[in-house]
């Protein structure tokens, strides 16, 4: 969201410039940055600032007294997720979806609050595993969480990536800066002239009469410009993250390449599918590894996935055909396949395959009950 104001793209820009000033203080990075953030989100909205200004100073008393606590820790650990998940995630999802309405509450309170949940869990188990090793200071944790480039829609920073970067000096060479710049320009034109062209084509073909090339056409497209949309924010949110001196995780790998559905959820949204992977998958499959614990889990992430977009209906369908997908994929070994190990052939249609089972269901992402049945309806429509 914040990409598509032009002053806060100065604001950063701005940041940018007053770091590369002071490079030579050992502390710009971490002082400077937690100024900034804050005053950022002040001019945003007063409201917004006092919230994560809040939202920060308890979960880091949680952080702190898990690192510390030898008593009771897996309760604590569990209590303070669920705390996050049940009060804030749960919250912001029945809200935004009108389920209730509260005069306390007001929709830009909730602006990054999902992306920003993740990060608290993330830090959550980073802080149960660790103990006292892992405590770190106020300022740095309150960095973590109120990063601007990656505030609103990720990519999601891993808790302890983040803490690494804060303790090296701040450093941006020319080449880093040239790519930066053009990874921005680049993150640029696809959200504010490519996504806003094809947007423009989807809405006038969605106006016909749909039949089965239209609604292909449809689907083909939809896909084409949720990723040109979610990849354009990435460039630019690890453009401007590198550029404050921080190393940012791609989101997007060559998803299109991608010759199983379980390689393509490591290339789309990368960082989304990291996260589940690592605190539910890894999590529980340790303890009782087999391929039907790991086909259960898929299930059960890609179900918690598509409800983390949307307590709908579709996004649970969508999970759930996504989850079948690849614990189909899992039970009969075909999770990979090595490119240097295939014939050319075998792997491209490997790839076809699955682009073609996510390009049927990527739809969804429309939020649109009437749209998704038009567009399915059409397939169907084979005259005209």
């Amino acid at each position: 969201m914040f990409y598509m104001h032009m002053n806060a793209i100065v604001a950063m820009a701005g940041m940018i410039a007053v770091l590369m000033l002071t490079r030579k203080w050992a502390d710009n990075k971490r002082i400077l940055m937690i100024v900034f953030s804050l005053c950022f989100l002040l001019f945003f909205s007063k409201k917004l600032c006092l919230f994560y200004a809040a939202f920060t100073i308890i979960n880091y008393g949680g952080f702190v007294f898990l690192c510390r606590t030898k008593l009771w820790r897996k309760a604590a650990f569990i209590s303070g997720i669920a705390a996050n998940i049940i009060g804030v995630f749960l919250g912001v999802r029945l809200y935004v979806m009108d389920v209730f309405h509260n005069p306390l509450f007001d929709a830009i309170i909730y602006l990054g609050l999902i992306y920003n949940v993740l990060k608290v869990i993330d830090s959550y188990y980073f802080a149960y595993f660790f103990g006292k090793e892992g405590q770190v200071p106020a300022i740095d944790y309150a960095n973590y969480i109120l990063f601007i480039p990656t505030f609103t829609s990720g990519p999601i920073l891993k808790f302890r990536d983040f803490m690494a970067d804060t303790k090296k000096p701040y450093s941006v060479d020319a080449a880093l800066f040239e790519n930066s710049i053009k990874r921005i320009i680049v993150g640029m034109f696809k959200k504010m002239v490519v996504v806003t062209w094809m947007t423009g084509i989807f809405d006038q073909v969605l106006k016909q009469d749909l039949h089965t090339h239209q609604s292909l056409f449809l689907l083909i497209w939809f896909y084409a410009l949720i990723y040109f949309d979610f990849s354009g924010y990435s460039d630019m949110a690890i453009g401007f993250g590198r550029l404050m001196g921080y190393t940012m995780p791609e989101n997007f790998k060559r998803p299109f390449m991608s010759p199983s559905m379980t390689q393509f959820w490591r290339n789309w949204h990368a960082t989304l599918g990291d996260f589940f992977r690592d605190h539910i998958f890894m999590f529980f499959s340790r303890s009782v590894p087999s391929r039907w614990v790991a086909s259960s889990l898929s299930v059960l992430i890609m179900v918690l996935m598509g409800l983390w977009h949307g307590f709908t209906w579709l996004y649970l369908f969508y999970g759930l055909y996504h989850g079948i997908i690849l614990a189909i994929e899992n039970l009969l070994k075909m999770t990979t396949v090595n490119k240097k190990k295939v014939s050319k052939t075998y792997f491209y249609f490997r790839c076809f395959v699955t682009q073609a089972l996510v390009t049927i269901s990527v739809i969804i992402y429309s939020s649109n009950y009437e749209t998704v049945l038009r567009i399915y309806k059409g397939l169907l429509h084979f005259t005209g």
